[in-house]
């Protein structure tokens, strides 16, 4: 019986969609596209498309990602390791944005690990502010599936027009040409912010990163420049704001 073939590293294209349900509405949407990468699958055979670790128009480098370190796939196995999850023994797929002219910023990545079946043994997603903080949203249990809701405490300051409390609620789903992460945040007295990013996907190969990068060649830069400016639309819209607090002690909550 032949084995089937290594699994390929993906490119979407789609949009992030933000909603601000008080005290004031606000709400936008943007074009984006982002990779999929199958990063066990790449650990044994590299991808010519995606330059890892060295200079490219498009590229991905490891120290973006985890404790920084050379090897992001290895912190990712060596936290799921020490967090008592063994059996994510199938492929590992991370959704992230990719360097754009040697920049990126990645506000949450998404590591999807699988168990041998293709069922999901952990997701995680891994956010950072804009203060140069990282930290990491550990998602696993009985009722982890694409489609099925997951919550985690909220711990991590992320907008300066948030408080750090309530929670967060994770729905993925993908499909053979489709993936959506969605995360809405409720603080403690309700429904507050809804987001989502979402993206048709298609091989990684050369061409398509070309397209993508005609489309919007300054992608990466787009999101720190929209973050700001979005900001400065709720300053003005007299939306609360509040001090950045010290991050948490531990990088990963559960």
């Amino acid at each position: 019986m032949s084995l089937p073939p290594p699994a390929q590293p993906l490119l979407a294209t789609g949009e992030v969609r933000h909603t601000r349900l008080r005290p004031a509405r606000h709400a936008f949407a943007y074009r984006n596209w982002f990779v999929l990468l199958p990063m066990r699958a790449l650990r044994r055979q590299p991808a010519a498309s995606l330059p890892r670790n060295r200079a490219g128009l498009v590229s991905f480098h490891d120290a973006d990602h985890g404790d920084g370190s050379a090897d992001a796939l290895a912190w990712a196995e060596g936290l799921l390791s020490a967090e008592g999850i063994d059996d994510a023994d199938g492929e590992i797929w991370l959704q992230t944005y990719p360097r754009v002219l040697g920049y990126a910023f990645k506000p949450v990545s998404f590591w999807y690990c699988h168990r041998a079946d293709g069922t999901l043994a952990a997701v995680l997603a891994e956010v950072n502010n804009t203060f140069g903080e990282r930290h990491v949203y550990l998602l696993a249990g009985p009722q982890l599936g694409f489609g099925r809701e997951q919550q985690a405490r909220k711990v991590f300051h992320v907008s300066p027009f948030c408080r750090v409390e309530g929670r967060y609620r994770f729905r993925f789903m993908r499909t053979a040409d489709r993936i959506v992460a969605r995360v809405d945040h409720d603080d403690d007295t309700g429904a507050l912010l809804q987001t989502s990013v979402s993206g048709r996907l298609e091989p990684l190969t050369a061409a398509a990163t070309r397209r993508a990068l005609l489309g919007m060649p300054l992608m990466t830069l787009g999101v720190i420049a929209r973050i700001h400016w979005q900001a400065l639309k709720l300053w003005r819209k007299r939306v609360p704001f509040f001090t950045k607090p010290e991050p948490p002690q531990a990088f990963v909550s559960r």
